[in-house]
């Protein structure tokens, strides 16, 4: 096996142990024994675990960005876009299960800051751009696009997050649910909407 190949099989069988069991709970001694070298050979390609878990979740990262991306920077209606993302999204679970748990399991969609959380706030930059045109159009006011943005693409991201051990509906039906959602909210918003029980004010 030459050293690329060695590397490759330890990427492969670390990418697994991360997401049976999260960066915590893997140990260097494990991802030897799985990959049946010793110890000092997996220090030797990563430095440690932190090493070869930096280089898993930075593939991850770029494969999930360049579908997302893909799709919300392709021609279209901004409906259209938004089925494309969603499917893109629902795709990559299907395709890269191991991936998505690792992404995460330990980047959690509610944590400020984290590998995941950082691309969920790009996708909702991107988003943004594309609802402020819509908002003008519609007459609301384009300075609650972003807020919107957030909306959206983290109802996506959870959805997903539900999707990796439900897996039904199929992800068609998931992605036309999570698009009849969004965007019927979108074409009835109120212009300013308000709580029919406002909040006690604090004294």
């Amino acid at each position: 096996m030459t050293a690329s190949q060695r590397r490759e099989q330890l990427l492969a069988v670390s990418r697994r142990l991360f997401a049976e069991k999260g960066f915590d709970g893997t140990s260097v001694e494990e991802i030897a024994q799985r990959a049946e070298v010793s110890k000092p050979v997996v220090y030797e390609h990563f430095g440690g675990k932190e090493g070869v878990y930096a280089v898993v979740v930075d593939r991850e990262i770029q494969a999930l960005t360049a579908a997302l991306m893909g799709a919300l920077t392709s021609r279209g209606h901004p409906k259209v876009l938004l089925e494309r993302a969603s499917l893109a999204l629902l795709t990559y679970i299907e395709n890269s299960e191991d991936g998505f748990r690792i992404l995460v399991r330990d980047s959690p969609v509610a944590q400020a800051t984290g590998t995941f959380s950082s691309l969920i706030g790009d996708v909702a930059t991107q988003v943004a751009t594309l609802l402020r045109s819509q908002f003008r159009d519609r007459g609301l006011d384009p300075k609650f696009a972003a807020l919107y943005a957030q909306m959206l693409v983290g109802s996506v991201a959870l959805t997903g997050q539900y999707w990796l051990d439900a897996r039904r509906p199929p992800k068609a039906e998931v992605a036309a649910h999570l698009v009849n959602l969004a965007w019927n909210g979108l074409s009835h918003l109120e212009k300013r909407p308000t709580l029919h029980e406002q909040p006690p004010s604090r004294a």
